[in-house]
């Protein structure tokens, strides 16, 4: 694959501050403790602004049953992004096969086979089918509220396109209107968090990297739709990067899961997601490298 050609200037600052560590694999990063903490801190806050709202807390691992990814539609809109795992299950004499196609640098990938788990690609996917089995949504809806690892294949030397990151997310299902609700409500509402961190943000229209000509065309319908909006900030790439979303996703997951509303219509869904790496790349953009001279309401915020 060929890695798009970025500025790494931004990159290269982070890596010297001792923030991120490369591993030789674009966009797989390790982080400081100091990057952590700001991370950690964001998350925290995030926590205590949605408090009120009664949001269900789940957390499920960064790993995904194959046949849920498969039935949410995920493969046939995104494929270029998806990630299988794959494992060895052979015998003796192939494990002493693998180790020496090992050792001496020759492929070994026709040894392993794929498992029944991916990597999970958007935190809200394993919300679906997990709602979907309780039955009907109660009156009024679910708000969940998800936050883990992420996994997107697509390598670059943009510190804000990691393969490998996290998100937090409220999923609200309900009927049609209570979704529209709230996601316009979160229009303004994802603004003032951000800006209450020092951080300026534009709302705009956008679309989802779908993949091929018909992923063009259902991209083009979703801006038409402002079915996805994103704050976007600019952090290192040429145009400003999103740092938080809101998706409506229509019936999208209420027919593929079968999702119910109280009276028996087919559910509707929205999430807000906030990328964590990237809200906290773009703090360190905003404030500086040193988080000891960040200004003090920020840093009380963020509990440095």
């Amino acid at each position: 694959m060929t890695i798009p050609a970025e500025d790494t200037t931004f990159l290269e600052e982070l890596v010297a501050a001792g923030l991120l560590v490369p591993t030789g694999v674009s966009g797989v990063m390790g982080r400081s403790g100091t990057f952590e903490h700001v991370l950690l801190g964001f998350d925290a806050l995030v926590d205590r602004s949605t408090a009120a709202d009664g949001a269900e807390v789940v957390r499920f691992p960064p790993i995904i049953p194959t046949a849920q990814l498969e039935r949410s539609g995920y493969l046939a809109s995104f494929p270029h992004l998806a990630g299988s795992v794959f494992s060895f299950s052979g015998s003796e004499a192939e494990a002493i096969d693998l180790a020496t196609r090992v050792a001496g640098g020759a492929d070994w990938s026709d040894l392993q086979t794929q498992t029944d788990v991916m990597v999970t690609p958007a935190a809200c996917y394993p919300v679906y089918p997990w709602v979907a089995a309780a039955g009907a949504l109660p009156p009024g809806g679910r708000l969940v509220d998800i936050s883990g690892a992420c996994f997107r294949h697509e390598p670059s030397t943009d510190p804000a396109r990691m393969q490998s990151f996290r998100m937090h997310e409220l999923v609200r299902l309900a009927a049609r209107d209570e979704v529209l609700d709230w996601h316009a409500g979160w229009i303004d509402r994802g603004g003032e968090l951000l800006a209450s961190v020092g951080l300026a943000t534009e709302i705009v229209p956008a679309s989802d990297p779908f993949f091929g000509r018909v992923g063009r065309m259902l991209a083009s319908s979703q801006r038409e739709q402002n079915l996805k909006l994103e704050r976007v900030f600019p952090i290192a790439a040429e145009k400003p990067t999103p740092i938080m979303s809101l998706n409506y996703h229509q019936d999208h997951f209420g027919l593929d899961f079968e999702i119910r509303t109280s009276d028996g219509e087919v559910a509707h869904s929205a999430c807000l997601a906030f990328g964590l790496e990237r809200v906290t790349l773009a703090l360190f953009r905003e404030h500086g490298l040193d988080t000891e001279t960040w200004p003090d309401g920020v840093r009380g915020l963020l509990g440095l």
